[in-house]
């Protein structure tokens, strides 16, 4: 990114992730960051509900690395996509994701992204945005198509709405775009700007 950030921080920024996405949209901001993969068990609890899922882990993500930057704004964020009550991960495989986008044709879709911001002295902003996606009646065909053009197996749902998976879709509602991308930018900017004002 060329030019000056529109505002500075006085404290050191991470960002407690390993996804090249989030990375891609935190750097949209020109502030100077580090990253780091906070390694923790993401499993979902038994009767645990996806929002819950989603804030939990942003939580722990943040605070995982927080532990080793006592210094530093940390952010931290999960995403959970939704079937009803299930939560499902990431395909994985591009077999993942044809068995994902099969189950999902034809149905409302909630994709909970969770934020968490910690910093010294215990300070926490915490964020939930819900997406929602309705995703057309897919033929085994298209679904094969898209596929084979965008393979998406890093990513929850196993499509990408920024890219070629915006045509899966009947219609999306959101407040926040970036959110299904993996981190809600409107929310981490104006918090960011607030805390050192």
């Amino acid at each position: 990114m060329s030019g000056k950030p529109l505002f500075l921080l006085r404290r050191p920024l991470w960002l407690a992730s390993s996804s090249r996405y989030r990375r891609e949209l935190l750097a949209r901001l020109g502030l100077p960051f580090e990253h780091r993969s906070p390694d923790i068990d993401e499993s979902c609890l038994p009767g645990e509900a996806p929002d819950a899922l989603a804030r939990r882990l942003a939580r722990a993500k943040a605070e995982a690395i927080a532990r080793v930057t006592p210094e530093a704004w940390v952010i931290g964020s999960d995403q959970v996509c939704a079937l009803g009550d299930e939560c499902l991960g990431k395909p994985g495989t591009p077999e993942g994701q044809r068995t994902m986008l099969t189950r999902l044709a034809g149905h409302t879709v909630s994709f909970y992204t969770a934020v968490s911001i910690v910093g010294p002295g215990g300070a926490r902003y915490e964020h939930l945005d819900e997406t929602r996606c309705v995703f057309r009646a897919l033929s085994a065909d298209e679904i094969e198509a898209y596929v084979a053009a965008e393979p998406a197996t890093d990513c929850a749902g196993g499509f990408k709405s920024e890219s070629l998976g915006m045509t899966l879709l009947e219609r999306l509602e959101t407040i926040d775009p970036t959110a299904l991308i993996g981190l809600p930018m409107i929310w981490v900017a104006g918090t960011l700007r607030a805390l050192d004002a």
